[in-house]
């Protein structure tokens, strides 16, 4: 209850925004960032707007297919390969078993080879969407900013990097069995959420 408590707190202020975090300078002294916000553009208990994509095996995904089965969770993450997003992926591969009751679906701006060997190497058992305009990631308000490069690995150990279109903020949305918004997560610690996230499934699916 605690858990589930904190994710509803956590919707709501996401609908309204983030304050900016502290950092600590060079001289060892807090200091405040630019306040950051995140203005969703969907709020607890809406509708999820329409959308589609390509998932890693070239395939369509579209939202309309997805409910009236399970629960979804939505994870945007800004870049395959990299540190915190292998973290992320990790925990969510982790989960699977207490997930088992959702829908998981990742989401970057990254291209459809660069999901494919990623979700290859570490073996994900969900689909990685290729958002590589932030359209998906626009249509719910997650902040989206300039590509980049993200770094590959495939099957035989070989490094590589590949253009990522664009970098999506790393936020998870927990989406119900009828299509409406149950919770909204800015990620902190990259790894952490998909615990919380089997939490909020588990009372989803048992209603």
């Amino acid at each position: 209850m605690a858990c589930l408590t904190r994710w509803v707190l956590v919707a709501v202020i996401a609908c309204v925004g983030f304050a900016g975090a502290t950092s600590v300078s060079a001289k060892g002294k807090d200091k405040k960032k630019p306040e950051q916000t995140l203005a969703l553009k969907v709020k607890l208990g809406e509708a999820m707007p329409a959308f589609e994509g390509v998932d890693e095996g070239g395939k369509p995904v579209k939202s309309s297919d997805l409910v009236g089965k399970k629960p979804v969770v939505l994870f945007f993450f800004p870049a395959d390969g990299t540190g915190d997003s292998v973290a992320q992926v990790l925990g969510y591969r982790d989960e699977m078993e207490k997930l088992s009751g959702a829908i998981v679906i990742g989401v970057s701006g990254d291209a459809v080879m660069t999901h494919k060997l990623f979700k290859s190497y570490y073996k994900l058992p969900f689909t990685l969407v290729s958002d590589e305009k932030g359209d998906i990631a626009k249509a719910f308000g997650v902040p989206v900013t300039k590509g980049g490069k993200s770094p590959t690995i495939d099957a035989k150990n070989e490094k590589g990097s590949a253009d990522r279109a664009v970098t999506i903020a790393r936020v998870t949305l927990v989406i119900d069995k009828t299509g409406k918004l149950a919770a909204a997560d800015r990620v902190g610690k990259a790894g952490d959420d998909a615990k919380r996230v089997a939490e909020i499934v588990k009372k989803l699916d048992t209603k």
